[in-house]
């Protein structure tokens, strides 16, 4: 095909995307506090006097008694009532990141989403205090997903599972760091003493995940996996570790391993891949920012790999590893939850968008359709608008924004009698008629964000298909910054 008629059809097929751009008007702002309130809905512990997700109670207020620590605090990751800390820890990254990014455009929500990272880094920090010990996860996921029972209710085992030197896991190490180190930017001009401790706790679980390299799963299957297996491997997990550590502590030593460590730890791998499991896209876009304004010219090969992954989601460019769009205009990729994929990449895309205009740069992307910060941001806010209400099923797939959103989305306690309507306890089987009811859920989850339409936007609005109807922390984290632009940039 002539190399006229192919860029022809790129723009014509990217000109089709954003057809439906700025037709509808959407209230980000409101969004925006709605998307930062749902991680209200997922406290695990003690609830603070002000919380404002009122039908939730205290729960899980043992957790890590058994063993003879306090593991209380945290968050549920989905529907379920297991705390898994490798999503726990990039949830709490990727918010870290939203407000380092556009916590300026945030307004009155800036300290709710301190709150929502504080949330869990308090918890991290409680699960990384014993040196040479990192807990990784609290709850039996077998037991927990064989009942359908409150959070407040839980009687199901609330094993508290760790790693060590034995029994290593870089990949959720290296993402607890990550976290810490994030965090502890956020919080250096707010709470200098607490920003601290963070990075200095950073510092230490990345010398544990780098000095006892492993997969975690490899000798926790039996309770991480199928849920949050490590499929991708741990080496990108201690590369995104220490990008965070760079940035928080300014320390030449990290770079230097980043550098040192590239071809080792793969950082070319899967460029568009970016979630709890990949970091690659991440790592990629977060160290081209030094890159692009001159100053780290030994990290161009970050940049170049940024580049192509912008590139790789443009549609109808002919890259290798092109990401798919819906017929209504949605990344997609295989798998469950396909709304985590859609809220990090846009972000990334968003991000990389701003280091691009302050460094007077566009990406070429062979000389196809050449990817503008414009453009990046016009692709970013229709995957936005997407989630919003602008899409073949004319449904808002936040819960509680829009005149219509999901309905009977997959989460125990949304889905059953709070306690203050229903004060006796609710049994692990006696929950399943209500699993299984066709009834609206009777707690709206404010804010929550499904997994999402099928890659032929439909979307079924039921308990039992959990792939589109689960709601994930990860998918509101990198979401939280996305709504803060468009707030302030609509």
């Amino acid at each position: 095909m002539a190399p006229t008629l192919l860029r022809w059809i790129s723009v014509a097929i990217v000109a089709l995307l954003f057809a439906g751009d700025g037709a509808a008007s959407h209230d980000y702002r409101d969004a925006l506090q709605k998307s930062i309130l749902f991680f209200e809905g997922q406290r695990s512990g003690r609830l603070p006097p002000d919380q404002r997700i009122r039908w939730r109670r205290d729960s899980a207020l043992n957790d890590g008694a058994s063993g003879g620590v306090d593991l209380t605090g945290g968050y549920y990751d989905a529907g379920d009532n297991v705390k898994f800390g490798f999503p726990m820890a990039f949830t709490a990254t990727l918010l870290s990141w939203s407000i380092i990014d556009f916590g300026r455009n945030m307004g009155g929500e800036l300290g709710n989403a301190l709150r929502a990272v504080k949330w869990a880094t308090d918890y991290l920090l409680k699960t990384t205090a014993h040196d040479g010990v990192i807990y990784v996860q609290v709850g039996d996921p077998s037991s927990d997903h064989s009942c359908w029972e409150r959070p407040e209710d839980m009687d199901t085992l609330r094993t508290a599972y760790k790693i060590d030197a034995g029994n290593p896991g870089s990949d959720v190490a290296g993402e607890t760091a990550a976290a810490l180190a994030a965090a502890s930017i956020v919080f250096r001009s707010r709470n200098p003493a607490y920003s601290a401790l963070l990075l200095n706790r950073a510092i230490k679980v990345f010398e544990f995940a780098d000095r006892h390299r492993g997969a975690y799963s490899a000798s926790l299957s039996f309770a991480v996996c199928p849920f949050y297996c490590d499929v991708n491997g741990y080496q990108d997990e201690l590369l995104w570790a220490a990008a965070w550590l760079h940035k928080a502590s300014e320390r030449r030593e990290y770079r230097e391993y980043i550098v040192q460590n590239e071809v080792i730890l793969r950082a070319g791998d899967t460029i568009n891949e970016f979630g709890w499991d990949n970091k690659h896209a991440g790592i990629n876009v977060l160290l081209s920012k030094e890159v692009l304004m001159g100053r780290a010219e030994d990290l161009r090969s970050f940049q170049i790999n940024a580049d192509g992954f912008i590139c790789s989601l443009l549609p109808g460019n002919s890259h290798p590893t092109q990401v798919q769009y819906s017929p209504g205009g949605l990344m997609f990729k295989a798998g469950g939850s396909n709304m985590q994929h859609v809220t990090s990449l846009s972000f990334l895309m968003l991000a990389y968008s701003n280091y691009l205009s302050h460094a007077n740069h566009r990406v070429p992307c062979g000389g196809q359709t050449p990817a503008t910060p414009s453009l990046l941001k016009t692709l970013a806010r229709r995957q936005v608008d997407y989630i919003l209400g602008d899409n073949p099923m004319g449904m808002s797939y936040m819960v509680g924004y829009g005149a219509r959103y999901p309905r009977r989305i997959h989460h125990r306690g949304s889905s059953l009698p709070s306690v203050a309507a229903h004060p006796w306890r609710i049994g692990c089987k006696d929950g399943t008629r209500y699993y299984l009811s066709q009834n609206p859920n009777p707690n709206v989850l404010v804010g929550a964000v499904v997994g999402g339409p099928n890659c032929s936007d439909a979307f079924p609005d039921s308990r039992p298909f959990f792939q589109e109807s689960e709601p994930t922390t990860y998918i509101n984290a990198p979401l939280v910054g996305l709504l803060a632009y468009f707030s302030a940039h609509s």
